[in-house]
């Protein structure tokens, strides 16, 4: 057990450090392209954080484990909003913006109620899995086409400033740099999925415990630590959208882009994920949403709210 503890902490180390790698490499060589650093931030990055659950997810569909794929995906959710959202809201107030009000939290909410209305009958097939798809595919386009727009008519038209943003946009690395450090990454991703989700699963089994229960847990704790990392360090320097917009991203993009992907190459039959888990899901962005109407703020006290019932959540899944 010892060992396969000491694996799993070796798994994620690799996954975390593959996917900062990727990101990286990635973000270097679209600056190289010339794409604007907004379009970079809301998809290359957003995608390179949500890496390590798409890879461990994947894995542990192929590998015949889909209670650990999709108790992932649920479980960073639910540690997204209650301990991530709730801990960044605790060191300071988080600002919301009226648009993440009325687009990026009602979308966050929408994706969570599909997955809980496509696991109804304990299957997630590929038809679902590509409904998912779609659904990313749409948000990508609601996302990213204003943002591109709003980038363009924000360009200072002037030589000075156009020197100033080829400054700014210049890639740290070479293309050849650039494309190993994705390749490297990648490989690390792989690689520490499979060492990560082996010994997960030879854990649940010592330890007498259900894969969904290590996905909601040990699983969903680990792929989420990018997120953890970002947000509570956003927050503490002010950069209030940051905290809130990389966890909403990231919800949106585990549940539309990660299951879908997944239920894809591997379609799902779930038994260990229960009702209870996918509605703590739902009802802590419903509660989120409904904290960010008032004064488009959540303070410390509703940070704190969010830790209380996450810390209840695994409480309850513990015992």
């Amino acid at each position: 057990m010892i060992f396969d503890i000491i694996l799993i902490i070796v798994g994620i180390v690799a996954v975390l450090y593959g996917a900062d790698r990727m990101t990286e490499g990635a973000v270097a060589l679209a600056k190289r392209i010339h794409i604007p650093e907004i379009v970079i931030g809301l998809t290359i990055v957003a995608i390179g954080t949500s890496a390590p659950e798409l890879f461990v997810s994947t894995v542990s569909a192929l590998n015949g484990t889909p209670d650990l794929a999709v108790g992932n995906v649920v479980g960073s959710n639910t540690f997204n909003t209650l301990l991530i959202a709730g801990a960044a809201a605790a060191v300071a107030p988080i600002d919301i913006s009226r648009i993440t009000v009325k687009r990026d939290l009602p979308l966050a909410a929408l994706s969570s109620l599909l997955l809980i209305v496509l696991c109804l009958d304990s299957d997630i097939s590929r038809t679902d899995a590509l409904m998912l798809f779609a659904g990313f595919i749409i948000f990508m386009v609601i996302t990213v086409m204003p943002a591109i727009k709003d980038h363009k008519g924000s360009e200072q038209p002037t030589a000075e400033a156009a020197k100033t943003d080829s400054e700014t946009a210049k890639a740290p690395y070479s293309v050849m740099k650039a494309v190993g450090l994705i390749i490297l990454g990648l490989a690390l991703l792989v690689a520490g999925s499979n060492i990560f989700v082996d010994n997960a699963s030879q854990l649940a089994v010592a330890l007498g415990v259900s894969q969904a229960v290590v996905g909601l847990t040990i699983v969903a704790g680990g792929t989420s630590l990018p997120e953890l990392a970002t947000s509570v360090v956003a927050a503490r320097k002010g950069q209030s959208a940051i905290a809130i917009g990389n966890v909403l991203g990231s919800n949106i993009f585990n549940i539309l882009m990660i299951l879908g992907i997944t239920g894809i190459i591997q379609p799902m039959k779930i038994e260990g994920i229960t009702i209870i888990d996918l509605a703590t899901m739902l009802i802590s962005i419903i509660l989120l949403w409904l904290f960010s109407f008032t004064k488009l703020k959540v303070q410390r006290w509703e940070g704190i709210v969010l830790l209380m019932i996450f810390a209840a959540y695994m409480a309850w899944l513990l015992h």
